[in-house]
């Protein structure tokens, strides 16, 4: 035994050859922590007083090679003075340095995920050998980072400028065949071979058959590559990076880029410095803030799913209630996991627009070539279409999907409830009714519950998993599995009208509205949020959701919170739906839209609606700066969500922030509404609020606001 530590072994093998495993005890996956960073340190000094070690493979013992730096000590880390975050990251380096430097051959056998810190420890290695079922990529620039533990200075050097840049910049994993294309590693072979194949390169080099010191030499100078050469690959980079993410929004590429070109010229001491002060400078944004903290509510959401389902029923077959695009999409998206659906309606033709919906997302797939005509085949054969109730005496939940009616999902609740077995879970895919209401008609309310899903159904992560007065632990819990098993992440709520998303979304339209009455512009509004970091502005917004349903749910929402959703005046949205201008659903709404050369619907600026707009603009027009704009409308959002954890709609600020950023497209960099008024201060935000409360209740900051900023507290520990 050369080292022996509970997060990383060093043990000889055969000839001369080590093994370090990296095998955390009592954990699921190897990560590169404060305790393994210490282990590695200690693990690489007793490999530099061994004289017995020839060559060395780096193993782990998990399903997962290494997953990368551990997340959660970031939040206290980057609270540090820059300089500070800069020592910490050459101290890390420095045993990397060591490790590279040791005088004998080194391979990497990549058995899983190598991500992030994990590939930046192959690359210390002069060969690394991957499974075919392993991916190694460097994501860090996902969390509004990038690679600190060496990554931007030897992946120039070993796969190219030009590749090492996407490779970082776009953060994506690679597969086995496209690591080796890139030079990534050196060597794919089945999983059951790593090892011997690892062992196997490591004797080579032994034997002088391979030429790992030049290997090595490769990354320790400077990258090879004369000025225009690297000119010509930074600019290309740039135009491409830069075009699909903004660097103000998403800073962390642009730092990266920055940092590179500074240190490709450099031999890798000197560089791995500049890096580490790139890292440092990317980690004190707000943007890497709000990602880690992003990523560590992904986690926590998920986590709660797992407990909120362990009161679950099996579920092996399940049925939808209503056939259009939204039941289609869900009749898909149980099938694309796997899961027997029945799709019922009362009339075929729509339940051929059901089936068609989902043809169309599975023919989609297989023209990307995610998926073979069969196995399309095999997913359909899992929906089966029906026009009467006599297949659902076995099935285990019904999601209603008809129309937005209360009166119409009572009465097909009822009848549904009595065809069905006693256990069967009824779960409602309204978006604003009352679950308590709904349930008023049932004879079993607690098997009842709202399952609220987003259009389109496939591509919104989130489910809205809404707990009536009467529903049952196990009806919530087995709603939970099910969302998790159709692959959606849920958020167990409480009920009120709109539930969470929409209840905040709507006062979202109504300061939209008011900005519209006193003379905004909805165009640049919309431009104006866009560079907020919206998909969309709330024009564009409600055309896509549909006018008719943007006035529905705001006669639902102003019935439920009369004193800040209720305008006393015809707003613009209610004016051009009585104009029977719906949005995209008939081609015109605040905008006009055309079909473009995809077949896809494109907005264009049409002058009817702004002759349309003038009966409900005020004659004593506003001018508005763009800070005006994104004060008033996301004063309004964050104050509903801040009042949807008061009334414990909603249990976590992480659960809010996740919800509005998976439910409506919130700038992820800007970690959710409750990350947001963080960052802003709560002081300043006070003041926001007092500065537009005479614009009515929906601008009053709530009085949790008021209670966190006089204790001093905030949403998010501060340490």
């Amino acid at each position: 035994m050369v080292y022996q530590g509970n997060r990383i072994t060093v043990t000889m093998l055969e000839d001369g050859i080590a093994n370090m495993q990296y095998n955390a005890e009592n954990e699921s996956v190897n990560k590169f922590d404060a305790e393994t960073n210490k282990q590695f340190g200690e693990a690489v000094s007793a490999l530099e007083k061994d004289d017995n070690v020839k060559g060395l493979i780096v193993t782990s013992s998990k399903g997962v090679f290494i997953a990368g730096a551990d997340i959660t000590e970031f939040v206290g880390s980057f609270k540090k003075p820059e300089s500070e975050i800069k020592d910490w990251v050459v101290d890390v380096n420095d045993a990397f340095n060591r490790f590279e430097d040791l005088p004998f051959p080194k391979v990497a056998a990549i058995n899983g995920a190598a991500l992030g810190g994990g590939c930046e420890m192959t690359l210390v290695c002069e060969y690394r050998v991957m499974s075919d079922k392993a991916i190694i990529g460097l994501p860090e620039t996902q969390l509004g980072i990038f690679p600190g533990f060496g990554g931007t200075v030897r992946s120039t050097r070993v796969i190219g400028i030009d590749n090492a840049l996407e490779l970082i910049a776009t953060g994506t994993p690679k597969k086995p065949l496209d690591a080796l294309k890139l030079g990534l590693v050196d060597a794919t072979v089945p999983a059951d071979d790593l090892q011997d194949a690892a062992i196997d390169l490591v004797k080579k080099c032994i034997s002088g058959e391979l030429d790992w010191q030049a290997k090595r030499e490769e990354k320790l100078a400077p990258v090879k590559l004369n000025q225009l050469e690297q000119a010509m690959a930074f600019n290309s980079a740039k135009g491409m990076i830069f075009a699909k993410a903004n660097p103000k929004q998403y800073p962390a590429p642009a730092i990266a880029i920055e940092t590179i070109e500074k240190h490709v010229n450099l031999p890798r001491d000197k560089a791995i410095e500049v890096e580490a002060a790139g890292f440092a400078k990317a980690a004190k944004t707000p943007q890497a803030e709000s990602l880690v903290g992003l990523f560590l509510n992904d986690q926590l959401v998920k986590k709660l799913a797992k407990q909120h389902s362990k009161k679950a029923h099996e579920i092996t077959e399940a049925a939808v209630l209503g056939a259009g695009i939204m039941g289609g999409g869900i009749a898909y998206q149980a099938a694309s996991k796997g899961l027997p659906i029945i799709m019922k309606d009362i009339k075929a033709e729509q339940l051929d627009l059901g089936m068609g919906e989902a043809s169309k997302l599975l023919g989609k797939m297989v023209e990307r070539k995610k998926m073979t005509p069969a196995k399309m085949g095999e997913t359909l054969s899992r929906i089966r279409p029906t026009l009467n109730y006599g297949d659902f005496s076995d099935t285990d939940i019904v999601i209603e999907a008809v129309v937005e009616n209360p009166n119409v999902k009572r009465s097909v609740l009822k009848e549904v409830e009595g065809l069905v077995k006693d256990d069967c879970i009824l779960a409602s895919n309204t978006s604003t009714i009352s679950i308590t209401y709904l349930a008023e008609a049932l004879e079993r309310p607690e098997n009842f519950v709202g399952m609220h899903f987003f259009n389109p159904v496939h591509r919104m992560p989130l489910v809205e998993v809404i707990r009536g007065e009467k529903s049952s632990e196990e009806a919530i819990a087995t709603t939970v599995a099910l969302a998790s098993k159709m692959g959606k992440v849920p958020v167990v709520v409480n009920d009120c009208p709109g539930f969470l998303v929409n209840r905040v979304l709507f006062p979202y339209f109504g300061a939209f509205d008011l900005l519209l009455k006193q003379g905004a512009d909805f165009a640049h509004v919309d431009k104006v949020m866009e560079k907020f970091g919206w998909p969309m502005g709330p024009a564009y917004l409600i055309d896509v959701v549909g006018l008719d349903t943007g006035v529905h749910g705001a006669e639902v929402m102003a019935e439920g919170f009369p004193d800040r959703m209720k305008p006393d005046y015809k707003g613009a949205i209610q004016h051009l739906y009585e104009n029977e201008r719906l949005g995209q659903k008939n081609g015109v709404g605040f905008y006009k839209y055309e079909t473009d050369k995809r077949g896809k619907p494109k907005k264009v600026a049409d002058d009817a609606t702004y002759e349309l707009l003038k009966a409900t603009t005020d004659s004593d027009k506003q001018a508005f700066d763009d800070q005006a704009i994104i004060d008033r409308t996301m004063l309004a959002f964050c104050n509903e969500t801040v009042r949807c954890l008061e009334d414990n709609i909603v249990s976590t600020p992480s659960e809010a922030d996740m919800a509005m950023i998976m439910g409506v497209g919130f700038p992820p960099f800007r970690g959710g509404p409750c990350r947001y008024i963080d960052q802003m201060g709560l002081d300043n935000y006070l003041a926001l609020c007092e500065k537009y409360a005479h614009l009515g209740k929906a601008y009053e900051a709530p009085q949790k606001i008021r209670d966190m900023a006089a204790a001093g507290e905030t949403f998010y520990a501060t340490a």
